[in-house]
């Protein structure tokens, strides 16, 4: 996947869409290197308010990341987890806009559990052209163009074709530094348990997404999500044919606070057994 260092930021994007995946790569992959240098050997961990944990490595990720973004495409903005304020309302942009988590599935990272992810997403006008979710770990990079097809390690990928909830194989999180939002879930989980084949629960929105893209996850719902976490894997699951929607079934924007992604006969059926336990403020 790896492809010779681009400079498209000279002359902007254009409408070659590739030379804005094969940066994203190249990106990625340098986040992907630090996250490795840094595995098991962290030194400074830290707490954020209802934000979870974040480390050095968290940091220098993005920083690379961004770094290298703004030299190539220095006319665009750029979203990070890291360097975007906890307490700053965040919505779509009228411009160009990279949308970065350096680590997805922090709380993994610092335990040595082996499910993380870089997330890199492009977005114009409110819409995600390109995707990149790389699984350090795994040796698997997902990619997508809209338009053009979902891919990991280059082969095209696809959502499942299972039909039933009775058989799906699903995937969800848990938020548990909102009290509100945890008692929404906890209410939703004993009936999806006993209606589904299993559910699992990962840690990393962005692995659970490109999951369901590839058709090992049937279905995947979770409350709360960032940008940064949903942005790669909305595009990567729509390009794969399935669907991304709203727990009231309105189409997913990384800007909304409820998600439900899967193949079409799987999201249905899993927003009619959420709907009875929507809380007020899941849009």
């Amino acid at each position: 996947m790896d492809k010779p260092e681009t400079h498209a930021g000279k002359s902007g994007h254009g409408d070659d869409l590739n030379l804005t995946l094969y940066a994203a790569i190249k990106a990625a992959k340098l986040g992907r290197e630090v996250l490795l240098n840094f595995f098991g050997r962290l030194e400074k961990i830290e707490e954020k308010f209802q934000a979870g944990l974040v480390s050095e490595a968290d940091k220098e990720s993005e920083r690379v990341i961004k770094n290298f973004l703004q030299i190539q495409f220095p006319q665009d903005e750029f979203l990070g987890e890291e360097s975007t304020d906890s307490h700053t309302k965040i919505q779509s942009s009228t411009k160009g806009r990279w949308i970065c988590d350096p680590l997805d599935g922090t709380t993994n990272y610092i335990h040595r559990f082996p499910i993380f992810a870089v997330n890199l997403a492009y977005e114009v006008k409110g819409v995600v052209q390109v995707a990149v979710t790389d699984l350090p770990m795994l040796g698997e990079v997902y990619t997508a163009i809209r338009g053009r097809g979902a891919f990991v390690n280059g082969r095209r990928i696809h959502v499942s074709a299972t039909e039933k909830l009775a058989d799906s194989f699903l995937a969800t999180g848990f938020f548990g530094d909102n009290e509100k939002i945890l008692q929404e879930q906890l209410q939703m989980f004993p009936d999806m348990v006993r209606n589904s084949r299993a559910i699992r629960r990962a840690g990393a929105a962005a692995y659970d997404l490109c999951q369901v893209a590839r058709g090992v996850f049937d279905g995947y719902w979770e409350r709360n999500l960032k940008p940064w976490d949903s942005a790669p894997g909305l595009l990567l699951v729509e390009e794969a044919g399935g669907v991304v929607t709203t727990f009231r079934g309105q189409p997913y924007s990384p800007y909304h606070n409820s998600l439900i992604a899967g193949n079409p006969a799987v999201v249905k059926l899993i927003q009619e057994k959420l709907a009875p336990n929507i809380f007020a403020e899941s849009d």
